[in-house]
């Protein structure tokens, strides 16, 4: 007599979920970074993936403590579906730790904002009203976040932000080099992250032929939350600045002089005093 072995629907109910939420979260992304959608749409959308998700990572668990029991079959489709859930799942697991680790904010600088202003575009205009943070906790969770003065030209200043900019991939839409006569240099670069956010980069420089100070904003322009990203973009991109000013100064003693900037050369600390 031959003994029927089934096959575990609940097994079977865990793939199918862990199945859908992968490209019903997938699409989403993609379509917020074509701006095809909305981030209005794009968070109840990646929302609800997110919710088939765990529901596939639940019942995937369920479904393997039956057939520990039971001896059905189904352990492939159900291992399955918690793998494929718990794909899904982990981003949320990720951006949750970072909106608790970072606070609720969209917009830091170094300077008064009105010195480094957004571009206009469509889209941007209807922006959600920015989430700021105080001099002293910005100071406190993000202690690189300030003004750089360097003994190098402005305009070398300039081209040096320029190039970084550039290895970046940024995508500028702002480039106005200080002049010789003290004009401020402006430069302003648009930014996508992963999910898909739009964020914008302002890079100021002022000063004459032997000094500049520099400032940065970095503003998220459709998030309700950068889960730290503008601080950390502005603190990695000033601190890359100061090794490639510090290299460009060691490399070139005429430093205010045009001259060819070595970018990967390796950075070393300027002497004290």
């Amino acid at each position: 007599m031959r003994i029927l072995i089934r096959t575990s629907k609940t097994a079977i109910w865990a793939h199918r979920l862990g199945s859908v939420a992968v490209p019903l979260l997938l699409i989403s992304v993609l379509l917020h970074r074509l701006q095809l959608i909305v981030g209005d749409v794009f968070l109840a959308a990646a929302g609800a993936a997110g919710l088939v998700a765990l529901l596939a990572v639940l019942v995937a668990l369920v479904a393997l403590v039956r057939l520990w029991f039971s001896g059905d079959q189904g352990w492939g489709k159900a291992l399955q579906g918690l793998l494929l859930g718990a794909l899904c799942v982990a981003p949320f697991g990720y951006y949750t730790a970072l909106a608790l680790h970072y606070p609720p904010v969209t917009d830091i600088a170094t300077t008064d904002r009105g010195l480094l202003p957004l571009m206009f575009e469509p889209g941007t205009a209807a922006m959600p009203p920015p989430k700021l943070l105080s001099a002293a906790t910005i100071a406190t969770i993000f202690p690189n976040v300030a003004s750089r003065d360097y003994p190098l030209g402005a305009a070398q200043t300039y081209e040096v932000i320029k190039r970084q900019v550039e290895d970046n991939g940024w995508d500028i839409r702002l480039d106005r080099a200080p002049t010789p006569e003290g004009g401020v240099g402006q430069l302003n670069a648009q930014i996508m992250t992963l999910p898909g956010w739009r964020e914008e980069a302002v890079l100021r420089v002022t000063g004459d032929a032997t000094s500049a100070k520099v400032d940065m904003r970095s503003a998220s322009l459709n998030a309700p939350h950068d889960f730290g990203s503008n601080g950390e973009r502005i603190e990695l991109f000033l601190t890359a600045l100061d090794d490639a000013v510090t290299i460009l100064l060691r490399d070139n003693p005429n430093a205010n002089q045009p001259v060819e900037i070595e970018p990967d050369a390796e950075p070393v600390t300027p002497p004290s005093g």
